[in-house]
């Protein structure tokens, strides 16, 4: 790598020509000791940042759910030696002022390069886990830096509203396609769509071991028009993490049984499998250069010095071994969902043949047990009451208007509505009376007591075989998915702006809030456009 390399920012890395290479660095829980016995972390930053492999460093936001030292201070150091870094921010410890916050000062220290992250769910913490706070999920957090790229506009002193200088943020995204089921996998993609509709500048997928959906999400891009770079993510394994892995320990990152009897097989030898785990990290690295991505970005329990010899070894490679790399490096798990059909030569996906099971689904869909009667009736009820300017709404609103305000007639009836609303919708949804209501954002299930990241703008990484992070419910996601591909509405399902919940609503009736323009709802101009292609296939007519 030459000098003038060294010097590229990030941004120019992922818009030009060659293929550079990051590593993640994992902060540490406690405070280190500046050339003590404690500095182990400082020299490893040291080592990577001095490194010539490594075109960026990539610091993490308290991994894991775990408390660590903040990325940021990591960070001075990394960049005093000229290296490039990309900073995680992530919405599980800090809430919407926190976050802003801590932009304000990444980017007041020069930090611009944001890895934007909902978060996993916390684990630990003093005296016990900690608790999470999600108030806003990583479609916000995008939204909210956009904002501040834009120039975020505050209420001025004097009235009216102000302009802050504008950020330079380089945001990216994060996305999962290791999933094993339609109605778990489609959210994932719809949702990268909405991420980039709302400012991501490039995507880093999550932790995965099946090099055809690492293919398969590049073609999603292509076939939905989103024009963002792709780095792909290459941990490097061993058995007791391929294990964890396995398990589901950390969320979102996928390794199949498959995969697992290799890897064991190998940890059984005299090396414990490393030349096997080193080498098939370096595979996947020339997958990633061969298919067309960005870039690639390695992580793991290792010294920098293995990091930069998997990248060597990647590098030394014939210029199309890829391609039998593709094919060997497929492990996904059984019975797993693909977008597009397979290519039977290549054995990657087939960019022009979508999943033909898929698309009869869409013309034929079947109702699953989500689609059941509370659902029915809840998009009655929508329809006939709460779609705007359409039904009873017009008649709805002069009623919330005409007992609102002062005046104890008003109150009276003010709270007997509220008490009627919240009954009803505590024995239908589970409510928790936040003011807000998202139930026809997600598909008439409450976001507050059906996910345990209250997201409201598509499905956090952590789901497994359908299934909620935390192992205790089905993920809101994938039953909203069924709901709404019933009714022909599955690639429209988060097609709307971001969803900022209003605390200030919290306790107050969601239904008078709808009608007198106090909610999310309101209309807005801003990401009118449809965020997906039609993939359905005209229909056949005929005589």
């Amino acid at each position: 790598m030459t000098e003038e390399t060294t010097k590229t920012t990030f941004r120019e890395m992922l818009k030009g020509d060659t293929f550079h290479y990051g590593v993640e660095l994992v902060s540490s829980r406690g405070m280190p000791k500046v050339g003590g016995d404690d500095s182990k972390l400082l020299q490893e930053a040291e080592e990577l940042a001095r490194n010539p492999h490594f075109s960026w460093i990539s610091i993490t936001d308290n991994p894991g759910g775990n408390p660590m030292l903040p990325a940021d201070w990591l960070g001075h150091r990394i960049t005093e030696l000229g290296k490039e870094v990309v900073i995680h921010l992530s919405c599980k410890d800090l809430n919407r002022n926190g976050l802003e916050s801590a932009a304000w000062r990444s980017a007041s220290e020069g930090f611009n390069n944001i890895l934007a992250l909902t978060g996993d769910h916390p684990v630990s913490g003093y005296g016990g886990n900690a608790s999470p706070v999600f108030d806003l999920d990583s479609v916000g957090l995008i939204s909210l830096l956009k904002a501040m790229n834009d120039g975020l506009e505050i209420p001025a002193r004097r009235g009216g509203t102000e302009a802050l200088p504008p950020t330079d943020f380089f945001v990216g995204c994060a996305v999962s396609p290791f999933k094993k089921h339609e109605r778990e996998y489609l959210p994932q993609l719809f949702k990268l769509a909405r991420k980039v509709h709302a400012g991501a500048h490039w995507v880093v997928p999550q932790l995965g071991y099946d090099m055809r959906k690492f293919q398969e999400l590049q073609l999603f891009c292509r076939w939905a028009g989103l024009d963002v770079p792709l780095i792909g993510n290459v941990y490097l394994l061993s058995k007791f993490v391929a294990k964890m892995f396995n398990r589901n320990d950390i969320p979102g990152c996928v390794v199949s049984n498959k995969l697992l009897e290799l890897v064991e097989k190998y940890a059984a030898g005299p090396d414990k499998g490393r030349a096997f785990f080193r080498e098939l990290a370096a595979k996947q690295l020339a997958v990633f250069k061969g298919i067309g991505y960005d870039a690639g970005y390695i992580a793991g329990v290792a010294k920098p010095e293995t990091f930069a010899g998997i990248i060597e070894q990647s590098q030394g490679f014939g210029e199309d071994d890829w391609k039998a790399f593709a094919q060997e490096l497929q492990f996904p798990v059984e019975d797993e969902f693909y977008l597009f059909e397979q290519d039977p030569d290549t054995k990657l996906s087939d960019y022009n043949e979508m999943n033909r099971a898929y698309l009869g689904s869409l013309i034929h869909p079947t109702a699953t047990r989500n689609v059941n009667t509370s659902y029915r009736m809840s998009r009655m009820v929508h329809s006939a009451a709460f779609t705007r300017d359409k039904g009873l709404y017009g008649l709805m609103k002069k009623f919330y208007g005409a007992i609102d305000g002062e005046g104890a007639a008003k109150a009276v009836a003010s709270k007997m509505m509220h008490g009627i609303e919240h009954a009803s919708k505590q024995l239908m949804f589970g409510c928790k009376d936040c003011g807000d209501c998202s139930l026809a954002d997600c598909a008439y299930l409450c976001p507050r007591s059906a996910c345990s990241k209250n997201t409201r703008n598509g499905p956090c990484g952590g789901s497994c075989d359908g299934v909620c992070e935390l192992d205790d419910k089905d993920c809101i996601w994938a039953r909203a998915y069924d709901r709404t591909k019933y009714y022909g509405e599955s690639q429209t399902m988060l097609d709307r702006p971001t969803v900022i919940y209003n605390p200030n609503l919290e306790g107050t009736s969601s239904w008078a809030n709808t009608y007198l323009d106090r909610d999310h709802l309101v209309p807005r101009d801003e990401e009118s456009a449809p965020l997906l292609p039609d993939p359905k296939p005209a229909k056949k007519t005929g005589h």
